[in-house]
C-alpha cells in the first residue's frame, strides 16, 4: 500500500458539546502521532433518514449515504466513539451502520463493502460509573458480524461530566494517553494489515 493509512473517526452522537466527539479527537490525535491520515467528521453533516427498506427500493440510496459510505471505503480503519443508550448502541450509530450496510447499483446483496476488511476500534465515556461499557459490547458485536476487525484495545471511561478540562482533553493526563494509545494501536494494525 503507497501513502499513509487512513483513518475515519467518528462519535455516534450530534449533540452539542458531546463527550465523545471529544473522546474521538484524542483517539485521533493518537492516530496521527502514528503516522495515520485521519480524517474526523461530525454526523450532523451526514443526516440520514431512518432506515426503510420501501424508502431505499423507491428512491435509492440518500445522498448523504453515499457520501459516508465513499468515505468508509476510502479509509482501512475507524476509531468509533459509541454513547450508551438504555446499555445499547445510540439509534444515531446504528442507523448509519444500517444504511452503510445496504449494496449499491452493481453490487451484489450483503457485499458489505464499507465494513469488510476494515479495523476499527471502539470507545465510549458516560456520566456513569461504566463509562458505556455495556454499549460497546453490542457496537462490538455488529461491527464484527458485518466484516470488521475490531482490536481487543477498547476504552469506557466513566464520569464525563468531570473528566474533560476545558479544551477537550482529558484532566487525567494517564486517561489522556490511555486513548490515544488506541488510536496509535489502531493505526498500527491497520497498517500491518494493508502494507
Amino acid at each position: 500500500m503507497t501513502g499513509s493509512t487512513k483513518i475515519l473517526a467518528f462519535a455516534g452522537s450530534t449533540r452539542k458539546g458531546s463527550f465523545n466527539q471529544q473522546l474521538v479527537k484524542i483517539a485521533a490525535a493518537g492516530a496521527k502521532e502514528a503516522g495515520a491520515e485521519v480524517t474526523v467528521i461530525d454526523f450532523k453533516d451526514y443526516p440520514m433518514p431512518l432506515y426503510d427498506q420501501d424508502l431505499e427500493a423507491e428512491q435509492g440510496l440518500p445522498a448523504s449515504v453515499l457520501a459516508f459510505k465513499d468515505l468508509l471505503k476510502s479509509h482501512q480503519g475507524f476509531l468509533i466513539a459509541c454513547p450508551e443508550y438504555n446499555s445499547s448502541i445510540t439509534p444515531l450509530l446504528k442507523n448509519a451502520i444500517d444504511w452503510a450496510s445496504r449494496s449499491e447499483p452493481g453490487e451484489p446483496p450483503l457485499a458489505l463493502t464499507c465494513f469488510k476488511g476494515k479495523v476499527a476500534a471502539i470507545m465510549a465515556t458516560s456520566p456513569g460509573g461504566l463509562g458505556g461499557l455495556r454499549g460497546l459490547v453490542h457496537v462490538r458485536s455488529i461491527l464484527e458480524n458485518i466484516g470488521v476487525i475490531v482490536i481487543p484495545e477498547q476504552k469506557a471511561l466513566p464520569g464525563s461530566y468531570q473528566a474533560f478540562n476545558d479544551q477537550g482533553q482529558l484532566s487525567d493526563e494517564k486517561q489522556q494517553a490511555s486513548v490515544m494509545a488506541i488510536g496509535q494501536r489502531l493505526a498500527e494494525v491497520a497498517t500491518k494489515l494493508n502494507a
